[in-house]
Formats: structure tokens, sequence, C-alpha cells
């Protein structure tokens, strides 16, 4: 029950005790000693609850306050109420950490609880197993003290936690890690690890089979291709029956020889072994010899090729892999789009970023088969791609490449219409040609 203390109460009383004590005084012809006796009995029996309080604040051991009458009863009774409702709370509150303790214990994955500065609040036991922080021995600790992983770092010091960190155990050398950072509350940072060991063994045993299939399949190929071309240069040695079954055969093998190139060119760009071949590549030229290379892909059927490029755009970055994503884009628009048809090819600088772009009036794509385009061997129509020597593999190269250089494929098509496929890099991999020149002319 919640008993208010009325401060006209109390003074009320005090009033009508001092009133009782000069009467009794009066009566007997001390008035004044008497109002001093009483106030000082108050104040001594106020003193002495306050003395009470505070000894059972700060040193006693007991749950309960004093026990005591009149104000101080209700002082002490409200103290204890508080108690009760606070120790409630917390049982509460304690059952919420047990479970939440509890269901992070059960994760599979390595758990840590940053604050704001990384500084290391909680783990549970597989944070030991997986990245070696024992909680709470090292609660309090920066988790890059702890993992001193140079991507890791590289990973904090960007800021962008939208992809996760790959790195390898501290703990185990033969584990491989996906490490994630997201907001946890308001204060709060959430690290997770996952093992991806497993995974992360099957895609290499799959990068390099089919590295080593393409590799082996070359020279068997060009083999055939050569008896093939031997074959059909003596004209009178066979009839014409055989020059056409040997004509479908040099096709099929150069459509074979163009998918093994393909497939070495992603198992290249997968394993991404020029990460330190980044340099300032010019885009301008770059682009502008891949339009005159791909001319002839454009004799039978006769495009109109239209180019807008400015020439004072590079890009930080490996030029082998650039020169093939645009090439892909390039050589796509001409296979795909109808005879006598458009094509512009753009690049140009947009809000800071630089966009290569390759437009065409062809069929066009339809809504569902946009998002599956970069998959390994997807095609919309497998009997065209055929005719037009397309493998599938041309947009998951695209993928790879963009990934190792900051930029993203855009794609936008409208059934019937056409297609618009642009590459967007972002800012940091921009460079001002024009400056380089005005630097080197100096």
């Amino acid at each position: 029950m919640h008993l208010r203390i009325s401060a006209r109460v109390i003074i009320l009383r005090f009033v009508l005790i001092l009133l009782s004590s000069g009467f009794v005084g009066w009566m007997f012809g001390y008035t004044l000693l008497a109002l001093l006796t009483t106030t000082l009995v108050l104040l001594i029996w106020h003193y002495s609850h306050l003395f009470k309080l505070v000894e059972w604040l700060w040193q006693s051991k007991a749950i309960s306050p004093p026990q005591s009458d009149g104000i101080w009863g209700r002082v002490y009774d409200g103290l204890y109420r508080q108690i009760k409702q606070h120790r409630q709370k917390a049982k509460v509150l304690n059952e919420k950490i047990r479970r939440f303790r509890d269901g992070a214990e059960a994760l599979p994955d390595a758990a840590l609880v940053l604050s704001d500065d990384l500084a290391i609040q909680w783990g549970n036991k597989k944070a030991n197993k997986l990245l070696g922080v024992r909680w709470p021995g090292d609660l309090g600790q920066r988790v890059d003290n702890l993992l001193r992983a140079p991507e890791f770092a590289k990973y904090l010091e960007e800021g962008v936690y939208d992809a996760p960190c790959l790195l390898v155990s501290p703990v185990n050398s033969d584990i491989q890690l996906e490490i994630r950072l997201m907001a946890y509350g308001s204060e709060h940072i959430l690290l997770l690890a996952r093992d991806i060991s497993h995974i992360h063994r099957l895609e290499q045993m799959r990068r390099d089979f089919v590295a080593n299939v393409s590799h082996e399949l070359k020279t068997p190929l060009t083999v055939v291709r050569g008896y093939v071309e031997m074959i059909q240069s003596t004209d009178h040695a066979l009839d014409p029956h055989w020059q056409k079954a040997f004509s479908t055969i040099e096709g099929q093998v150069s459509r074979m020889d163009r998918l093994v190139e393909q497939l070495l060119n992603l198992s290249k760009v997968e394993i991404h072994s020029d990460i330190n071949k980044k340099h300032v590549v010019d885009m301008p030229l770059l682009i502008n010899t891949l339009v005159d290379d791909v001319s002839w892909l454009n004799k039978n059927k006769s495009h109109h090729i239209e180019t807008n490029i400015d020439t004072d755009i590079g890009i930080v970055g490996i030029d082998t892999e650039l020169k093939s994503a645009c090439a892909n884009l390039l050589s796509n628009a001409i296979a795909y789009t109808q005879e006598q048809g458009s094509i512009k090819v753009s690049w140009l600088k947009q809000g800071g970023k630089a966009q290569f772009v390759v437009k065409d009036n062809g069929p066009g794509i339809k809504p569902e088969d946009i998002n599956r385009l970069t998959e390994r061997f997807y095609r919309i129509d497998k009997s065209r791609s055929r005719d037009t020597g397309g493998s599938g593999l041309g947009l998951a190269i695209v993928k790879h490449v963009l990934h190792h250089h900051n930029a993203e494929l855009v794609i936008n098509s409208e059934w019937g219409v056409g297609s618009e496929f642009a590459i967007v890099f972002d800012e940091v991999s921009v460079v001002d040609l024009s400056d380089k020149v005005k630097k080197s002319s100096l």
C-alpha cells in the first residue's frame, strides 16, 4: 500500500506538539524551557533515526531497513518497498540475461559484444575456440589488439560492414573464418565469426578443378584444330559432304576453345592473383581499342556503334581484368543485337563516380532473368546462345572483376526495347588523367 507523506500534516503535528508542550510549561511557569526541551527531544529522535539510516545504508548487511513508527516508519516502509521492486526487476533482468547467454552459447558461431570503441564486453565459448578471445578474462580489451590480422585491421579502418571479412583463425591456421559486424542496440556492436573451412575447401577444390581441366583441354583442342584445318586446306582431297562435316567440327572446336578460355579467365579472376598489380589504367584508350578490336564481329550485322568517351577519366585497377569486363559487355551487345541495330558506348563521370555504359536496342531481357544473369553458365535462351557462341560465363567474369575494383554492375532492360549494362566505379578508384598529364609535363 502506498502511503503519502503530507508536508501539511507534518507541520501541523509539529505545531501541535509545540503548543502542547508550551501549554504544559505555561501551567508550571516554564514555557520557554518546555519548548526548548521538546524541540531538543524531537531533534535527538530524528537524528537518531538518521544515524540508523546511514549505518544501514553503508555498514549493515541486512536487507530490510530499521523498524520505526511515525514519519520514519513511513520512510523505512518506502525504502523497503523500493528494495522489493528493485529485487523483482533484478530477478527478471537476470532471467533475461541468462536466457540471452544460453541462446548465445547455443549459436554455432563465435559471438562478441563490443562497445562503440571496439572494446570487448561479452563473448561466448565459441569465441575462445575460434578467435582465442576469453571472457571475462579479456573484458575491456580492444578486439583488434587480439585479432592481429592485416585484412581485419583494414576491414575496421574502412568501416563498411556490408560484406564479411575473411581471415584465418588465430587459434588454428586450418580454420577459415567469415567475420561480420553489425549494430547491436544504440551503443554496441555485435561481432559474429563463422567457421567456413569446409565451404572454403570445396570452393578451392572447384577452382582448382576448373583451372586444371581447362588447362588440360587446351592441348587436345589445339591438336584437333590443327588437324581439322590441315584437312580443310586440301580442298580436292575430300568430297563436299566431308568438307561440310569438318567445317562443323571446326566450328564446335572453336566454340569449345572459347569456353575453355573463359573458364581460365574466370578461374584467374576468382583467385585474384593480380591484387598487387593495380595501377592507373587509361580507360579511354582501353575502351577505344576494344571498340576497334570488336569491329570484326560487327561486319556481318553492320551495327551502328556510337561512342561518347571522356578522355580525362582513368581508373586505379588491373588493366587485364578491366579489359576482360568491358570486352564481355561489348561482345554481348554485338552478339545479341539484331542486324542494323544501334549500340551506344559511353565512358563518363557522374556525381564523382565513373560509368562505363553499353546500351543497345536489341530484344531486351525479361525481368525474371535479370537477377540471374551473373550466375555461371546461366543463359536466357540456350539455343540462341549456342548460335552466338555464348557460354554463360561472360557476366560471371564481369561480376568478379568488379568486386576487385570497388564497382558494381547495373542492368536496366525492357523486353522488346533494349538493354543497358553499366559498370559504376566508386569515387576511390577514379583518377583524373588531365592532372596526371599536367604533372608529367611539368
